[in-house]
């Protein structure tokens, strides 16, 4: 597998020298697994006294849905700044062939001033990874077409369709490093063109990612059988019986994945995230990007639209205000965009020439 550069770094350079995110993720998930099996403990302890499998499987279905839980708030409220913060970091090292010095305090920093409060960066990558899974569907239908056609070939579509799937878990990271480098613009608006950037590429970035998408699964499947059986040779040791003797292997077998997940979530997605990121950054700062195309695409994904119209709202919002700078030193913009479809109009335009809605 060969290495990606830019800027004199390679993808491997970064991922080495921005390991200290990977260890966050890794103390972050691990949390979660500690406080998992002391909920665990307290609930096969309720099990235990009343010494009946119904009990002991119910109390299993408590704690699976407590740990959802405790996943969902510690990943969303800490581990999405996490990611941030090393996106920012990344972006940083992919485009300047440095990282800084003390990139922790670097990535709180620029992601702060980015995106203001936590809450506005949880909006906008969901927005972003809705719209690339969206697109991504819209870009399927050929594939779609063709395995109802060619005998075997939906075999072939499904393969393709699980490894474009694990490969567009990092596109939506690549999108939002595009709004670091775009501070000029609001967040959403440079959002939005960072989709636009992968929508124009999309087959050159997934053709990048097939390379190394194989590698995830590979990993997770062998972490998770290694785990399995450390987990399952635990259990027998202690040679649990009754209730709990019942549902060791299942228990096992949960633990083995979990843990599997957090291995793959603090280094083989950090891995695969900066690859992406070093084949998007190729394109993004200095691709120049069609503006029809927000039309077309506010069309194909309503996640897409959400996004489109938050950045045009903004952008109207910053301009009535004074607050871009960029117009009044090149001027009065002579096009205008429709909040509706995205189509390019001239401006003082009363409707849209494309879709027919009000301008304004």
């Amino acid at each position: 597998m060969s290495d990606q550069k830019n800027k004199g770094l390679t993808a491997n350079q970064v991922f080495s020298k921005t390991m200290p995110f990977c260890w966050a993720k890794l103390l972050l998930g691990l949390a979660t697994v500690v406080i998992s099996i002391v909920i665990l403990a307290l609930l096969m302890g309720i099990a235990w006294l009343f010494k009946s499998e119904g009990v002991g499987f119910v109390m299993i279905l408590i704690w699976l849905g407590i740990t959802g839980a405790v996943n969902f708030f510690l990943n969303h409220y800490i581990g999405y700044l996490i990611k941030a913060g090393h996106v920012a970091v990344i972006t940083e090292a992919v485009v300047t062939g440095r990282v800084p010095d003390n990139q922790v305090e670097y990535g709180k920093q620029v992601v702060k001033e980015r995106f203001l409060t936590s809450n506005i960066f949880f909006v906008l990558d969901k927005l972003v990874a809705g719209a690339v899974r969206q697109l991504q569907r819209g870009f399927e239908k050929v594939g779609g077409a063709l395995g109802s056609i060619v005998p075997g070939m939906n075999y072939v579509v499904n393969i393709g369709k699980m490894f474009i799937n694990i490969a567009l878990g990092y596109i939506d990271e690549c999108c939002l490093g595009y709004t670091f480098l775009k501070k000029d613009q609001s967040a959403f608006k440079s959002a939005a063109d960072g989709v636009v950037i992968y929508a124009e590429n999309w087959k050159k970035i997934l053709k990048d990612a097939a390379k190394t998408t194989a590698v995830v699964v590979g990993l997770v499947v062998a972490a998770a059988l290694v785990l399995f059986l450390f987990f399952g040779l635990i259990f027998r040791l202690f040679r649990l019986d009754g209730v709990m003797g019942s549902i060791a292997g299942f228990v096992a077998f949960l633990f083995a994945c979990f843990i599997a997940w957090v291995v793959k979530k603090a280094f083989i997605d950090s891995y695969m995230m900066i690859r992406m990121m070093f084949s998007y950054m190729e394109e993004a700062p200095t691709y120049k990007i069609s503006f029809d195309l927000y039309g077309k695409l506010c069309g194909l994904s309503a996640k897409f639209k959400e996004l489109f119209d938050k950045g045009q709202s903004e952008s109207g919002a910053a301009e009535s205000a004074g607050t871009v700078q960029s117009n009044a030193a090149a001027g009065k913009s002579k096009t205008v965009f429709c909040g509706e479809c995205g189509a390019k109009n001239d401006k003082g335009t009363k409707f849209c020439g494309s879709c027919g809605k009000p301008i304004g």
